[in-house]
């Protein structure tokens, strides 16, 4: 079932609801950033060609969000195959429907040249040292505040994320928790590499002496053991806003690591939660998004059903084929943006503008990635 060009994923009633709350609304998008020494793992994360220029991944994504460009590096984010990040997406969404920006820093070991809430935080471990995140309590706490006060200020809240190996480290959280999620996760790669992401999330609760489900009460440790920086600012955010005006996680399987963590602190705040994503994350065999959160909460699930198929671009046309999929809230931005225009703006609307937007910063041949 469809509303525009949104799909209503799962639980329908509760998304027909949803998309009714928000049509014609205007809200605020947020994007939550951090980094993992996780993601350097070899064959983990296709955010960047060299696994360590991860780093400059997160920032180089929300400059382009404020600013239209990087300053952090020359060019976009690509993969290796030169398909560029989902913010170009994100940015294309939100500059149709003027919907306004704001960043929040979780923690970042390359920070961005535009301004941003920073919430105490540090970059993150290497989750196998069983010590990933510090001051997850006071990540928490600020991101909780920010959440209460920006909730009173708009219609309602986007809030979309940045960080390479965020999979991996959603799978420890949610094994830790007591959340079946092996081989339910999804990848930036039509291969997705389950089998070492396993071994990395096994390996850290391993390092931290955690049993399956030993955590299921206690996100915060969870967190602090096996998680990242983004989990916490972005769980904060839900929990300080979720009870007072609608809000969409915008994400693929991460966001059910943030729900496992809000469920355990304050249930009631996913009340007027939903999850928007893109068809190619509802779409993709390899994952299984409404398996993970039916053992969380009940919530809905919305789609915007992109299509990239008949774009000019190789690079975009590539989406149609499982690579990258969702990120940087491209999916819940490209839903508000549907949804604030009553549905004048259309899957083939935001094609053109992301197509406009690729030539102009990507070209008909990918720049690669530069770090200045």
């Amino acid at each position: 079932m469809k509303v525009n060009d949104v799909i209503l994923v799962h639980n329908e009633a509760k998304a027909r609801e949803f998309t009714r709350r928000i049509e014609g609304k205007s809200p605020l998008f947020i994007c939550t950033v951090g980094t993992t020494e996780t993601a350097k793992i070899p064959g983990l994360s296709a955010a960047g060609k060299y696994p360590e220029l991860t780093d400059y991944t997160p920032p180089a994504d929300v400059e382009l969000l404020l600013l239209g460009r990087c300053k952090c590096i020359l060019g976009v984010p690509v993969t290796p195959e030169g398909i560029p990040t989902p913010a170009l997406i994100t940015m294309s969404a939100l500059k149709l429907a003027n919907i306004p920006t704001i960043v929040a820093c979780g923690g970042l070991r390359i920070k961005p040249s535009i301004p941003f809430l920073d919430l105490g935080g540090d970059h993150g471990r290497d989750i196998r040292t069983g010590a990933a995140v510090d001051n997850v309590e006071e990540i928490l706490e600020r991101a909780r505040i920010a959440g209460e006060n920006l909730a009173e200020a708009v219609d309602y809240l986007v809030i979309g994320e940045s960080i390479p190996g965020g999979t991996t480290t959603a799978l420890s959280v949610l094994l830790a928790m007591g959340v079946d999620a092996k081989r339910k996760v999804s990848s930036s790669m039509p291969n997705n590499p389950h089998d070492l992401k396993i071994q990395t999330a096994e390996a850290a609760l391993k390092a931290s002496n955690i049993d399956f489900g030993a955590l299921a009460n206690n996100p915060i440790e969870a967190v602090t053991h096996v998680g990242d920086p983004m989990i916490p600012a972005f769980a904060g955010l839900v929990v300080g806003a979720g009870s007072k005006t609608p809000l969409l996680m915008a994400g693929g399987t991460q966001m059910s690591a943030v729900l496992a963590v809000v469920s355990a602190l304050r249930r009631e705040a996913l009340d007027n939660v939903a999850i928007g994503t893109t068809k190619w994350i509802v779409a993709d065999k390899t994952s299984d998004l409404k398996g993970i959160i039916d053992q969380i909460a009940d919530i809905p699930i919305l789609a915007a059903d992109l299509d990239f198929s008949q774009s000019r671009f190789d690079g975009l046309r590539i989406y149609e084929t499982g690579m990258v999929k969702e990120g940087v809230g491209a999916g819940g931005a490209a839903i508000a943006t549907i949804m604030k225009s009553g549905g004048s703006i259309t899957q083939k609307t935001i094609l053109d503008e992301v197509e406009r937007n690729y030539e102009k910063l990507v070209g008909a041949k990918y720049m690669q990635t530069h770090v200045v």
